[in-house]
């Protein structure tokens, strides 16, 4: 994830250039939805291979959308937070962008190193042994 140093880059560039503007925002869309598309894709479909959802595709489409509503509240709730913090500065307004990037990553570790863990072990288990006949 690399949305907290694009946004320290947005907030220390973005004000010198139009064209620089357009860049640093359009690359701000780019790894904010990115990873949000590819989590919430991921998550629903790790949960249809569920043994508790197998066959109900009705249980899988409401959890789906508990997910994408979730992450629509988000995308409400948070320029009414920002409208508030902004009261203050701009610059308090990218520290709380910059936080909650950062604190996403922080909570998004701990699946990732258990997922690259599970793929290693499999990698592991699945390559062949050698045998050394001397």
């Amino acid at each position: 994830m690399r949305s907290p140093f694009q946004l320290v880059a947005y907030q220390s560039w973005g004000a010198s250039s139009y064209v620089l503007n357009v860049g640093l925002l359009v690359a701000a869309g780019v790894l904010v939805n990115g990873p949000y598309a590819l989590i919430t894709t991921a998550v629903s479909a790790e949960l249809g291979t569920h043994s508790s959802l197998a066959g109900d595709s009705q249980a899988l489409a409401t959890v789906t959308a508990i997910i994408d509503g979730t992450g629509s509240i988000g995308a409400a709730v948070g320029p009414l937070v920002a409208g508030v913090v902004s009261s203050g500065s701009w610059a308090a307004v990218f520290d709380m962008l910059i936080a909650c990037d950062l604190l996403a990553l922080l909570l998004l570790l701990r699946i990732a190193k258990t997922e690259v863990v599970k793929i290693w072990r499999e990698r592991r288990m699945s390559s062949p042994r050698s045998v050394r006949i001397e």
